[in-house]
């Protein structure tokens, strides 16, 4: 989720980011609004892309809602102009919302929310002034916002019952897909429609010299492979185990170190975290940013002072998926340390965890044409 999308903050613990083309599509919208060539052409074009965020907006609250009643608990959220992508925090929860009653509450809250949305505005508009000409084309125009507000709700909603990965439909498709033939070629296969769903969509854009259908089959294109890499790196991530990856090669810190002493290690060491331990005992966690502060603040003290007791620690047989969902849990964790026998064996951080997953998956690459022959 994290590549190109731009961090929104955390709101209730959930952590929201907007993907980077989803402020790119308000120019999409000033230029349409300017191709008008009426009064504020400029404000009508913002006006149309308030539109279409409203229509997300919409779709998405009425999720969370449901998400909360089913008792979900998530991580993250990535929006797309196409409506939000769920990363969850625990497995029970992906597990739940892919599954009996929950999947089809969650995959049926958007559009309903969206249509009744469109039509309650529908009725709205209609009562106040029965002039907006609602089925006139194109539905979807600067030139008359009020008519494009209520066919961007319909729209979205509609859009979301095709059978088109990751559109609600599509997630359908693929729970009935995983229940028959397994999650991961499930995913595959679902992901595979959208994306050809999606060049449909597009050609037929510009066929029908439509922008809007070219947008959708662009934005469905794009869900639809930030979902298949989802799907792959979990499947990768839940069969490595953290002594495969995790540091062996690691510098520790006593709590009775001063900060300055803590200052000449971290010089000499590329780690940015580092365990503390007393005696064999883990009691804490310091990074090096953190006595670098001190030290500025208030001079030279010990590592016992400044170093986080808030920590979890993994088992070398405990998977790299479990783990990671512990660093990314919302903790502000960024090293966990691996332990047998109650001494630390290893480490595993955000910092080497690309690299050694990137270096694990040549080895078994090597293993793999070593086996070949």
């Amino acid at each position: 989720m994290r590549g190109w999308s731009i961090p929104l903050g955390r709101w209730m613990g959930v952590e929201l980011r907007v993907h980077a083309f989803f402020p790119l599509l308000t120019g999409v919208c000033l230029v349409l609004g300017a191709s008008d060539l009426g009064p504020f052409s400029l404000a009508r074009g913002l006006g149309l892309f308030m539109a279409l965020l409203g229509a997300v907006v919409v779709r998405e609250i009425a999720r969370l809602l449901v998400a909360a009643w089913l008792g979900l608990k998530l991580r993250a959220v990535l929006l797309l102009p196409i409506g939000g992508l769920f990363a969850y925090a625990n497995p029970e929860s992906q597990e739940n919302s892919n599954q009996g009653g929950g999947q089809f509450a969650m995959a049926f809250a958007g559009p309903l929310a969206n249509i009744v949305t469109a039509f309650m505005l529908a009725a709205a508009f209609m009562g106040a002034s029965g002039n907006i000409h609602l089925f006139d084309q194109p539905w979807i125009t600067a030139a008359y916002l009020l008519r494009s507000t209520v066919w961007m709700q319909l729209g979205l909603g509609v859009l979301h019952l095709l059978p088109a990965y990751p559109l609600d439909g599509g997630r359908l498709l693929r729970g009935s897909f995983a229940r028959k033939h397994g999650l991961m070629p499930a995913g595959r296969a679902a992901t595979g429609l959208g994306q050809l769903l999606a060049l449909a969509a597009m050609i037929g854009g510009m066929l029908l010299h439509s922008p809007w259908l070219i947008i959708a089959g662009f934005f469905i294109m794009i869900g639809a492979q930030i979902e298949d890499q989802g799907v792959f790196f979990q499947s990768v991530v839940d069969t490595v185990h953290m002594r495969e990856v995790m540091l062996t090669d690691f510098a520790t810190l006593s709590p009775s170190d001063t900060l300055a002493d803590a200052l000449v290690r971290c010089v000499h060491s590329l780690q940015e975290d580092f365990p503390v331990v007393r005696g064999p005992e883990l009691v804490g966690i310091v990074s090096r940013q953190r006595i670098v502060d001190a030290l500025r603040s208030d001079g030279n003290g010990y590592v016992q002072s400044v170093m986080s007791r808030a920590f979890q620690v993994a088992r070398p047989e405990d998977t790299l998926g479990a783990t990671i969902r512990r660093l990314t849990a919302g903790h502000g964790l960024a090293l966990i340390p691996v332990t047998e026998g109650g001494r630390v064996v290893g480490i595993v951080s955000v910092q080497n965890l690309m690299s050694s997953m990137s270096l694990l998956s040549e080895q078994r690459r090597l293993e793999r044409q070593e086996a070949e022959k």
